[in-house]
């Protein structure tokens, strides 16, 4: 009995440091980024007319979103910078805003994931094919269910 409670503990302790250095959000953190929409648009897009903002957050900012999701028990601070970029939960194409609670540090094997699906669904929103509230509805589900995107992606790609 001792062997196999030691064995458990072992194995464990070592899938627990195997995944030590990924400590990183694998989607935005709800309290901390809940998503906002652009209040003080730039210019307006798509035949529904969506407020955009154009790009817009400071080095600073970016400092402060990563030391935030660091105090809720990341360590994305102690990577590489060059492995993450600060993500807008809801994308400013489909009319989020650069609100703190719209960003979050999205890492390079999360984005590699997400972009080329937000990208489409804002090729849709602009053929007048996707409503800006269905388009959000499905990227948020995409950021939070990252194993989902493969069949969103097929949804989309159908409208």
């Amino acid at each position: 009995m001792f062997k196999g409670a030691a064995l458990f503990v072992t194995v464990l302790l070592c899938s627990t440091l195997s995944h030590a250095g990924e400590n990183f959000p694998k989607g935005p953190d709800a309290a901390l980024t809940p998503g906002v929409l652009c209040s003080h648009p730039d210019s307006y897009r798509y035949p529904e007319k969506i407020k955009y903002c154009e790009r817009d957050v400071s080095s600073s900012t970016k400092a402060g979103i990563f030391q935030k999701y660091d105090q809720i028990g990341y360590r994305t601070r102690s990577m590489k910078r060059q492995a993450f970029k600060i993500d807008h939960y809801i994308p400013l194409c489909m009319g989020g805003a650069n609100d703190v609670k719209n960003l979050w540090p999205q890492h390079e094997s999360v984005y590699q994931i997400t972009d080329q699906l937000e990208a489409l669904l804002c090729e849709k929103m602009a053929a007048g094919r996707l409503l800006q509230k269905d388009a959000i509805q499905l990227i948020m589900e995409a950021k939070n269910h990252l194993d989902e995107v493969p069949e969103i992606e097929a949804r989309a790609r159908a409208l």
